[in-house]
């Protein structure tokens, strides 16, 4: 059994003004707590316990977690609000009907509940699970959004079936100009297009530029962090569809191993210039863990495989070839395609095509040259 965790962000209902502002108190109250504690010195910071704050009108247990964040390995100096926490052990959920509630003490000594508003589906079967003891409470966190909503952030943890291995694989290229190429088991393979998120990100840098010239930082932070939730919801689109492409295949998901793309490949001073095709905007690890978190909770299976070559070898013949652009072109045998299809299907037939490698360290030493360094498993095993 595998593990879920999610966090749900959920308002409440029908939030009255006194508690709204007891909430917006507290948290003030909050980040001049942390703050002090930034002030101290370290060796002072981790002898500190909720008893060192006891005439602040705050419950213990979020002190307590106040101390943890503060202490936490960050480079922060000051923060400029820091919401309000606690661990599972000091908020319960309760149920009165259709309608979820939480009770948590957020000032010493005193318990109320708050109801909840749950509108979508998932939210609610998430609920329903830890009402009923078949998923397990995690932190809680109160947070306000830049409207003055304020939301409820539980931390839920719930176990899935482990997804079973069908033997059949959705290949998954990913790229700049084209987000996903996903190359099904049956043949077809199926593009994303990047025009609107190309779009946001120029249409958005050539407005924080203006801003920045004429000196208005905090509507740059603001136009940063709008550009930065449109983008995300692309993701969330993209990653749903992608999972719902492979459940309805029966076949699981293979994707490459990006990790540190950033660093190995150059890009030239036009591309980066421009925040369409800039590669340090490419959200590709974002996208990633997208999928990953949602084929869990459906029941499908994700692998990752390395990227070398998989855009260069023809999927015919395994001829390399270099690509244009998005034309592809076999040298050898001729063989013509999308060169992101190209890459998506070798990707979804790499265990097909490829067999593993094992280097043997030479017995004098690794600097000394051995007359066989590399041994393919597979030829061996067939001799």
């Amino acid at each position: 059994m595998a593990t879920l965790t999610k966090t749900l962000k959920l308002p409440f209902l029908r939030l009255n003004q006194t508690k709204a502002e007891m909430f917006a108190r507290l948290e003030r109250l909050n980040t001049e707590v942390a703050n002090a504690i930034l002030a101290l010195p370290k060796d002072h910071r981790r002898a500190l316990t909720s008893k060192s704050f006891a005439g602040v009108e705050i419950g213990s247990a979020w002190i307590n977690q106040t101390i943890r964040n503060a202490n936490a390995r960050t480079h922060v100096k000051r923060f400029l609000r820091l919401p309000l926490e606690t661990n599972n052990q000091n908020w319960r959920l309760h149920r009165t009907g259709a309608t979820f509630s939480l009770g948590f003490g957020l000032l010493r000594g005193i318990k109320k509940r708050v109801p909840l508003e749950v509108h979508a589906a998932s939210h609610r079967d998430a609920l329903t699970a830890l009402w009923e003891g078949r998923a397990k409470a995690g932190s809680l966190m109160l947070v306000r959004s830049k409207k003055g909503i304020w939301y409820a952030c539980l931390s839920v943890s719930m176990d899935v079936p482990d997804a079973e291995n069908t033997g059949r694989w959705v290949g998954v290229d990913r790229g700049q100009n084209i987000p996903v190429a996903a190359a099904t088991p049956d043949g077809p393979v199926v593009f994303w297009k990047a025009a609107r998120m190309r779009h946001v990100r120029r249409i958005y840098a050539e407005r924080r530029c203006k801003l920045q010239k004429a000196g208005k930082r905090r509507a740059v932070k603001n136009l940063e962090s709008k550009e930065r939730r449109i983008v995300t919801h692309i993701n969330h689109c993209i990653s749903k569809d992608l999972v719902a492409l492979a459940k309805r295949q029966g076949a699981g998901l293979i994707l490459e191993n990006l990790a540190g793309i950033r660093g190995r490949s150059k890009q030239r001073q036009e591309t980066k210039s421009d925040a369409g095709q800039n590669r340090d905007y490419w959200p590709f690890y974002q996208l990633e863990a997208f999928v990953r978190y949602k084929a869990l909770a459906a029941g499908v299976q994700v692998d990752s495989v390395r990227p070398h070559y998989t855009s260069k070898t023809c999927h015919v013949c395994g001829a390399l070839n270099e690509r244009r652009k998005h034309a592809y072109v076999c040298t050898r045998c001729g063989h013509q395609a999308h060169a992101d299809a190209n890459a998506a299907m070798n990707i979804r037939d790499w265990y097909g095509l490829c067999c593993p490698l094992e280097l043997e360290v030479p017995a004098g030493g690794p600097h000394e040259p051995a007359p066989n360094p590399v041994r393919e498993t597979a030829a061996q095993a067939a001799a």
